[in-house]
Parts: C-alpha cells; sequence; structure tokens
C-alpha cells in the first residue's frame, strides 16, 4: 500500500512502541507513525497549525537578503543575496556554489505544548532554484532545540536542480527528526516543545535572476494522547464530491526507481485526485517523459515529483503538500484532525482530504487487504454517517470508489496504538491529512477551514 514505515522513521518509532510495551513503560507520544489531530465534540483540540501567508506576515519577520512581495499572493523571494554556500547533493555527488537569502519567522508560541511538530510549505522553484525549511524551538525545561532541516525542497529535478530530500540523523538527545518529523525522543517525561521558528533559506544559481517564491509556510505542532480507541462522533452532513478516481495498483512495476513502483503509490495517486479535483492539469509537454503504453501518465508525475531521495519513497506529507501547490490557484498544508466530524465540515464546504490510516484486514470491512499505513481520499458520507473514499489500493479505477463503515473507519484513522498481526503493540496514524484547497477560498470554505484550525 504505502511505504509509510521505513527505516529512516517508521520503522524506528514502531520499533520504539514495541519496545515501551515490553517494558511496561509509558509510550510516548513521539513514537507515532504520523504526526498532528484534533478532538471532537468541542474537546480541548491537542493541534496547534500556524501558517505565514499574508504580506503583513512576511513584513513581521526577520531578513537577511530576502524581500517580502505584495500582490494577489504575497510572499518572499530573493533580494539582494547574502552571499554564496557551497551544496554537495548527497544523492548525486556534486558540489554547486549557490547564491541564498533568508527570512525567519517570530517566535510562535504554542497553545498546545507539543511532542511532534511537522513544517510544510507552497512554494515556486524555477530550474536553478530551491528552497530550505529549518526549524528552532525551545523546551519546556527552557533549553533550545538547534536548528533541525524540515527539508530541502525544489519542484524540479533537472540537471540544475538539486534532489529533493529530508535530511537523517539529526537530534540533540531530546528530540529528533524522523524524515519530515519533529518528535520529542521520550512523552513521558513531560518534556515540549513550547515555542518555534521557521527560517527560509532561498537558493539560486549565482550570477542569475531567478528567484523562488513561497507563499505559504507553517507548521503544525500536536500532542494527542495515546489511545488504541477513540470517541464515536455522530454523523451529520450527507453528501459525495465528484472526485476523479486514481489506482494506484495499475502502476505496479512501473518507473520501480520512485519507490519500487505503483504498489506504493497511495500518497502521489491520493494527491493527484484532488489536484484534478481542484482542476489541476499536467501539459502534454510535462507528461512526455511517460511512456506512453502507461494508462494515467500524471500518477506516473506525482510518484517522481514527490519523490524524496533520502527516505526512497513518494510518501513525505509536506513534500506531497508542496508538489500540490506547483499547480496554478492551489495550496496545500498537513495537519491533524480531530473526528469525523471535522471531515464533516470539510465536504459540505467542497473540500476533499487526504488521510492516512493503518489497521489488520478485519479492522475494516470490505477493504480486502491490512497495511501498515495507507493514503486514501476522503469524498463524502452517506446518509447513515459512511464514509465514501476513494481508495487507490484497487484493483483499478472504476473500483477506486468504497463506501467504508463509520465506526471502524475513524477509529483506525484515529488512534495512536494498535495491534498488529503479530500481536505487538505498534503505533497509529493518529488523524493525519492532507488538506490542498484554492489559493483564494470562497468564504465558505475560509469558515470550514478555521472550523478546523487552518487560515
Amino acid at each position: 500500500m504505502s511505504r509509510v514505515e521505513q527505516p529512516s522513521r517508521r520503522a524506528l518509532l514502531a520499533a520504539a512502541v514495541a519496545a515501551a510495551a515490553v517494558s511496561g513503560g509509558v509510550i510516548p507520544a513521539a513514537a507515532h507513525a504520523a504526526p498532528g489531530a484534533g478532538t471532537g465534540g468541542g474537546a480541548r483540540r491537542p493541534v496547534d497549525y500556524r501558517a505565514w501567508t499574508t504580506y503583513g506576515d512576511w513584513r513581521r519577520g526577520s531578513v537577511r537578503g530576502a524581500r517580502p512581495v505584495a500582490g494577489a499572493r504575497p510572499g518572499v523571494v530573493i533580494g539582494t543575496p547574502v552571499g554564496t554556500t557551497d551544496y554537495t547533493d548527497p544523492h548525486t555527488g556534486t558540489t554547486a556554489a549557490w547564491e541564498y537569502a533568508t527570512w525567519t519567522s517570530p517566535v510562535h508560541r504554542l497553545t498546545v505544548p507539543a511532542t511532534e511538530v511537522i513544517a510544510s510549505w507552497n512554494a515556486h522553484t524555477p530550474s536553478g532554484t530551491w528552497i530550505q525549511v529549518d526549524l528552532k524551538g525551545t523546551y519546556s525545561d527552557g533549553t533550545d532545540t538547534p536548528w533541525y532541516v524540515m527539508g530541502r525542497w525544489t519542484a524540479g529535478d533537472g540537471e540544475r536542480d538539486i534532489r529533493r530530500t529530508s535530511v537523517d540523523d539529526q537530534g540533540d538527545g531530546k528530540s529528533s527528526i524522523w524524515t519530515d518529523t519533529f518528535s520529542v525522543d521520550d512523552a513521558s517525561t513531560g518534556l515540549r516543545l513550547v515555542s518555534y521558528r521557521l527560517r527560509l533559506t532561498l537558493h539560486r544559481r549565482p550570477g542569475t535572476r531567478g528567484t523562488p517564491t513561497v507563499w505559504r509556510l507553517g507548521a503544525m505542532g500536536s500532542d494527542v494522547p495515546d489511545r488504541f480507541t477513540v470517541p464515536a462522533s455522530t454523523p451529520g452532513h450527507a453528501g459525495e464530491l465528484r472526485v476523479p478516481r486514481y489506482s494506484q495498483e495499475i502502476h505496479t512495476g512501473q518507473y520501480p526507481e520512485y519507490d519500487n513502483g505503483g504498489e506504493a503509490w497511495c500518497s502521489p495517486t491520493s494527491s493527484q485526485m484532488i489536484i484534478e479535483y481542484w482542476g489541476g492539469r499536467l501539459t502534454e509537454e510535462q507528461l512526455a517523459w511517460v511512456d506512453p503504453a502507461y494508462a494515467d501518465p500524471q500518477v506516473c508525475h506525482a510518484a517522481r515529483y514527490t519523490y524524496d531521495n533520502q527516505y526512497e519513497g513518494c510518501g513525505n506529507w509536506p513534500f506531497n503538500a508542496a508538489y500540490a501547490a506547483t499547480f496554478e490557484g492551489l495550496q496545500g498544508v498537513v495537519t491533524r484532525l480531530g473526528s469525523l466530524t471535522d471531515l464533516e465540515t470539510l465536504i459540505a464546504a467542497g473540500i476533499p482530504a487526504i488521510t492516512s490510516q493503518s489497521f489488520l484486514e478485519e479492522e475494516l470491512t470490505g477493504a480486502g487487504y491490512g497495511t501498515s499505513g495507507h493514503l486514501m481520499t476522503v469524498i463524502g458520507f452517506t446518509a447513515d454517517g459512511d464514509v465514501i473514499a476513494n481508495d487507490p489500493a484497487s484493483d483499478d479505477n472504476d473500483a477506486v470508489r468504497r463506501v467504508y463503515r463509520r465506526r471502524e473507519w475513524e477509529n483506525i484513522w484515529l488512534r495512536t496504538k494498535r495491534y498488529n498481526a503479530g500481536g505487538k503493540v505498534v503505533s497509529g496514524t493518529g488523524g493525519v491529512c492532507y488538506l490542498y484547497f484554492p489559493a483564494h477560498p470562497s468564504p465558505r470554505q475560509r469558515k470550514a477551514l478555521a472550523a478546523v484550525g487552518v487560515r
């Protein structure tokens, strides 16, 4: 289904859960397979999502060579570069010089002292440009984290581009970066991250005038309680959105250099469905590299351009959100939701969502498979409140639309602990969600997004 439990992050997190279970210790929230979610029923939402998107936001940051720009979609660009730095690409071995400029956010104090934080961004990166996103935080004991690299991103992968990548082996003995997620190493100690800053470094080839433009930069901090089951929500909105249906399975064996082919492409396949729901289209020129014998070449394209060269997979959450935002008029975020009520609020406003869940075959009636982590696209709810999902783990496009039982689906999505097929305690996905929506949402869409903590 998906390579969500990689040695670089998720397999190690599962091992931490299992070790805690064997020792009888408290399983840390940092050992969840996925970051962030809220609660339903009016309870305190254990999520804080903060983004910088307006001209005023960009002006309030600290700049070194960067320049805020106004307009219909405000952002930050390279003004006068601070200087030049060398970067050796670990995936090509090439060392090159890059001009750079930086923008650093004000300190954001989390309304929810967090065990996990995940950043996401929306940017335009012409050929020969790229960005790096860093995070530095303060713990509840008053000490600071180092500057952590949360991602090195470019939309392309041509000769003039770096290879987009996460960065492994980052930690300070209190926290670690697991691919795209900041995690407190042992949440049972009570240690939390109470505030953070984000830093953008914008790069371009020396002597050129090109520049990345970053329109949205944000992060989601969360402290979701460990739980095998979650409270049931009451069915609300019923309705279904007309979202394109794509199967990852018809791409099995295609382009194995991108995460071993379509069998692992649930994330980019789901992303492509929602991108096209909002009108995003790829040109014949953009798809010319795909073998013409392959159906739905846009899915192959999504896999290639979400691929994380360090993670060796297409399931890097902010890379998928950033890919969606390369389509004109779209933006994307990674956050966490708290109940199916949150999803009903979004669906009622015309906003589908990509959700991450893990389960045994018998835990989700009608799925026909079990998975340690899988992305689906929620497109609606039946009159009885059951979930209508476009499930890319289907034999063909016609079979993608599924209806899953509400109570089963809600629990496998929102829980943070579960038992695997061997009876061991492993991590659950905890309500993680990608949201893609217009750069200029309608009033109704803005209200729905605000209701789930996204502005």
